[in-house]
């Protein structure tokens, strides 16, 4: 019923950086020109098959933090464009704006998961999200040789949604999506750029804006640009059969399967709510999701421009 695949050649990460050097002219590493050949002859196939296909990458966790998996992460967004290949990357910030709270005496508070949001709050996770870390990562990406530019869900009324109801319980301003209208990103295509996402929507139902997590919005988003691959970087291997032993990954999981995985308890926890984010994209036209490990340097490139694919892909 499943695949596990228990590791992925160690070469394979040299490999795709290499791949990387020679798409941008860039020096060779030490690879001989047979292996570089090599990285192109199976990088072409899934070239030539994505190409002018949208691939949205939800980045986050240690990913956004290391500033080597940072640059691995860049890299990879900028080949896959330089290859034809539209990208949307669509980005948290929960530890900046836990350090902005910090700041100013406002301790963080969480409600099932979901971080807490009242006026206060909504004020630090636009400004973070919407400022600092979407301009910080467009002004990465553009130093490394790519065209990006910044967006939040409030811009040309992208993401538009309702305040989350759920059991009485209460989220403050967090917001469930309603609504997409992709035009500014598909505007952002057309003009040759990447687009990067902050996730605050504007409030249908009061005049206010919401907090949207993160994975929800890329699901969404993937939707509604039709997209290819929907990409949600954690910082996990992927969905464990057993969460001790990262030889248990399981790789491939489809949608009728998901149900008696939670009933095993194999998807449980956090994992629940991105497994539903795959699920929900897929079910509306998403033709493939992936949860990879953003502690693997390339892991983007490993999963979308090789045979080894790691992870667990959910179709």
């Amino acid at each position: 019923m499943f695949h596990v695949k228990h590791s992925f050649q160690k070469q394979q990460p040299e490999l795709l950086f290499e791949a990387r050097s020679l798409f941008r002219g860039e020096g060779a590493m030490n690879l001989n020109h047979s292996d570089r050949a090599q990285v192109l002859v199976e990088a072409l196939p899934y070239i030539q098959r994505y190409y002018g296909k949208t691939v949205v990458i939800k980045y986050g966790g240690n990913a956004m933090i290391s500033e080597e998996l940072k640059k691995a992460v860049i890299s990879d967004i900028i080949l896959l464009r330089l290859v034809g290949i539209h990208v949307v990357v669509v980005h948290g910030g929960g530890p900046e704006i836990n350090e902005l709270l910090k700041k100013t005496g406002k301790e963080s508070r969480f409600v099932n998961g979901l971080r807490y949001t009242d006026e206060e709050t909504m004020e630090a996770v636009q400004m973070v999200l919407c400022g600092k870390v979407n301009k910080n990562l467009v002004a990465t990406l553009n130093r490394a040789g790519g065209q990006a530019v910044g967006l939040c869900g409030l811009d040309g009324g992208m993401l538009k949604g309702v305040r989350r109801q759920e059991d009485g319980v209460d989220y403050g301003l967090v917001g469930d999506i309603t609504e997409v209208n992709p035009k500014v990103i598909q505007d952002a295509f057309q003009d040759g750029f990447i687009p990067v996402i902050s996730t605050v929507a504007q409030g249908t139902d009061a005049e206010t804006s919401y907090n949207v997590n993160a994975d929800t919005a890329a699901a969404k988003i993937a939707v509604a640009v039709g997209a290819e691959k929907l990409i949600l970087l954690t910082d996990v291997r992927g969905l464990l059969r057993d969460k001790n032993d990262e030889s248990t990954l399981i790789s491939q999981v489809r949608l009728s399967e998901v149900p008696e995985l939670v009933g095993q308890g194999i998807i449980s926890g956090g994992m629940i709510p991105k497994v539903e984010c795959c699920v929900d994209a897929v079910q509306n036209g998403v033709h493939r999701t992936h949860i990879l490990d953003g502690r693997i340097p390339h892991s983007i490139l490993i999963e979308v421009l090789s045979h080894a694919g790691i992870g667990t892909m959910i179709w």
